[in-house]
């Protein structure tokens, strides 16, 4: 198997099924670009300008002003041309980038406003050691650890999408000559593919579903979907369907039986 894919480009949903519509989107698109790029710049120019703004709380603004900018400008250009020029593909290149870089800005985000969150923290509850506790130096190296962290983040896995072959598994299992050989890594494979699928699906749902549909014999039901039903069948999948460790259960079944008569 190739170390990379041979895939040049992805294929994007497409925003409209008619042209008026992917107009109005790149008009919609376009609003929204201006609005954020005018907001986050105004606030950026202010605090980098007037010396009253340089605090810890307005810092950290600043921060999370760059990271807005460059997540919206990281998605919406493309978004924009695809409606504009009626095109629905990304660049393998491209679509790489595009990852990298929502991935640095968005993780980046989440650890600026858990940092946001603990200045206001101090602000209000010990407001007396505020100006030890958050000085510039600390401000500074929080600041860095944020883009750090949202650097590391982003390199680990884009790297980890982009390094291996995409449908990896049932191309090479389509490429198993004997249909023998097919069945068994179909049967090996899609067993573990249904318990994620549903330990996953089960769990968002139970999470993120609307309060509207929240009664307690669907909650009872999808809590035992994700909590008890993959424990359970895990063994059955991952262990009573190999053969060498049915092997081995064997001859420590046997054992026991001749150590116990």
């Amino acid at each position: 198997m190739p170390k990379y894919s041979s895939i040049t480009q992805f294929l994007l949903l497409e925003s409209a099924d008619s042209r008026e519509l992917q107009l109005l989107h790149f008009w919609l698109f376009l609003v929204i670009d201006l609005a954020a790029l005018l907001g986050n710049g105004l606030i950026i120019t202010a605090v980098a300008c007037d010396h009253r703004l340089h605090t810890p709380v307005y810092f950290f603004l600043l921060n999370l002003s760059l990271l807005d900018l460059g997540s919206i400008s990281t998605t919406l250009p493309k978004a924009m041309a695809n409606s504009l020029w009626d095109t629905e593909h990304i660049s393998y290149l491209g679509c790489a980038t595009q990852v990298f870089f929502f991935l640095l800005f968005l993780s980046a985000e989440c650890c600026l406003l858990t940092i946001m969150a603990y200045d206001r923290y101090v602000a209000i509850c010990q407001p007396l050691h505020y100006g030890t506790i958050l000085g510039s130096r600390a401000c500074v190296h929080m600041a860095a650890a944020a883009w750090g962290s949202g650097f590391l983040y982003a390199v680990l896995h884009t790297a980890n999408t982009f390094s291996i072959p995409f449908c990896k598994i049932f191309r090479a299992v389509l490429r198993i000559p004997s249909e023998q050989g097919r069945h068994k890594a179909f049967s090996t494979c899609l067993p573990q593919l249904a318990v994620v699928s549903l330990f996953v699906s089960t769990g968002m749902f139970a999470y993120l579903k609307p309060h509207a549909i929240s009664f307690p014999s669907l909650d009872l039901v999808v809590a035992v979907l994700y909590s008890v039903v993959p424990p359970a069948v895990n063994p059955l999948i991952y262990s009573m369907r190999n053969k060498e460790l049915k092997d081995a259960l064997r001859n420590l079944l046997e054992y026991m039986l001749l150590q116990h008569p």
